[in-house]
């Protein structure tokens, strides 16, 4: 892999290619200068990467992420995510999309959607299903974004091949995160319902790999048995043994009925500890752990949830996160700058993540095992009380 990590002066180059971000309050740039000093800055194919849920630092995205949002404080979302088709050979228990039904996005309507999130402030844009790669024109639809976004691929490994990997790469791909929840293969196929899912996993990854000069990652959803039964370390062994670049780590989270469940939901505590995890694990640097619970918590920039993030399901319908079952809309009846603006309202931002502080009221409005529609899901807001911002929004907007 044409991987090292970054040198001194190639962070220096970058940070001093955006020196206006010195117009930043100097306690939001300590934050972030005590953020980043968490993680290793790797080289990937000339992109300086931190994590794969920010833009390399030597990227057009992430200069707009200084200009347009740090600079600007832009109303719109900074990170968006597109599904690009709801089928998928799998069929996961955990599975957030399992309730979502419609009239599939064709690829003109997922272009200009693109487009118009652009023009809002994406910078951080994720392809996500369903299975992505079975959308036969995901690569046109990657080349659409421009090189000012970090595009990231959300995968199975389903249909991937050596040329198509390289016609993503051409089109501006710079992660991909390709699924697995256990090193062990009988346990992530059973997670699955899908026999060869995990050698499938580990094949794309190989492919993956062999080029080097994309941002390797896995994706994996924990169990809260397996965080407290000490298993994770495990599992963060077997991945450093595969050579990948990052682990996109979260826990199951109670996006279906079937995890509605306080005993399946992890604690502030649970996530502590793999926030202890991570940096433990950082500091090694054999491979970079970016836990989703370890950036939206209170100590860094909390759930972005409908405020920073956007989700439009493969249908058309958006969604604060991937993680939520419930739609304020569809953009073929109405805008997204409209449908995203009346979101926003409702959603100023906390310390948590908004599902799983939440879930219990998505059981009350849920109907027909379906995601909740537009009305309910702002009568379900009106019951909802936030907490206060974490420390990065505190200094964002103070």
């Amino acid at each position: 892999m044409r991987t090292r990590p970054a040198t001194f002066t190639e962070i220096v180059k970058s940070l001093a290619a955006n020196y206006q971000i010195i117009k930043a309050k100097p306690s939001l740039n300590l934050f972030l200068l005590r953020y980043m000093k968490k993680f290793r800055v790797i080289n990937v194919g000339g992109n300086l990467v931190l994590h794969s849920h920010l833009p390399p630092l030597n990227s057009k995205a992430y200069t707009r992420f200084i200009d347009e949002h740090l600079l600007r404080k832009t109303d719109g979302p900074s990170h968006a995510q597109i599904g690009l088709t709801n089928a998928c050979p799998q069929n996961c228990q955990y599975c957030y999309n399992k309730n979502r039904r419609g009239v599939t996005m064709d690829t003109a309507a997922i272009i200009r959607l693109i487009q118009d999130l652009k023009r809002m402030g994406v910078l951080w844009l994720g392809f996500t299903g369903g299975e992505p790669l079975l959308n036969k024109d995901i690569v046109k639809i990657a080349e659409s974004a421009g090189d000012d976004v970090a595009l990231k691929l959300f995968t199975t490994g389903f249909s991937l091949t050596s040329e198509l990997a390289s016609n993503l790469k051409k089109a501006g791909l710079m992660y991909v995160s390709v699924s697995l929840d256990h090193w062990q293969e009988q346990r992530h196929d059973e997670a699955r319902r899908y026999p060869g899912a995990f050698r499938l996993a580990l094949k794309a990854i190989d492919i993956l790999k062999e080029r080097g000069d994309i941002h390797v990652g896995v994706s994996a959803v924990l169990s809260r048995d397996m965080i407290r039964n000490g298993q994770v370390e495990e599992f963060l062994e077997f991945l450093i043994s595969m050579g990948i670049h990052e682990a996109w780590l979260s826990e199951t989270k109670p996006s279906i009925d079937a995890y509605w469940d306080d005993e399946l939901v992890i604690t502030e505590n649970d996530r502590m500890n793999l926030g202890r995890l991570q940096d433990k694990y950082n500091k090694e640097g054999k491979i970079t752990i970016n836990y989703l619970g370890h950036f939206e918590g209170r100590e860094h920039f909390g759930c972005n949830a409908g405020h920073k993030m956007v989700y439009v399901d493969a249908f058309g319908e958006v969604s604060p996160c991937v993680f939520t079952p419930m739609t304020f809309g569809n953009i073929a009846e109405k805008s997204i700058e409209l449908l995203f603006s009346e979101m926003k309202r409702h959603f100023p931002s906390e310390e948590g993540c908004f599902i799983n502080k939440n879930y219990k009221l998505f059981r009350k409005y849920i109907k027909d095992h379906s995601i909740i529609c537009r009305q309910d899901s702002f009568a379900l807001m009106r019951e909802v009380e936030f907490g206060p911002l974490a420390t990065f929004f505190q200094l964002y907007y103070s």
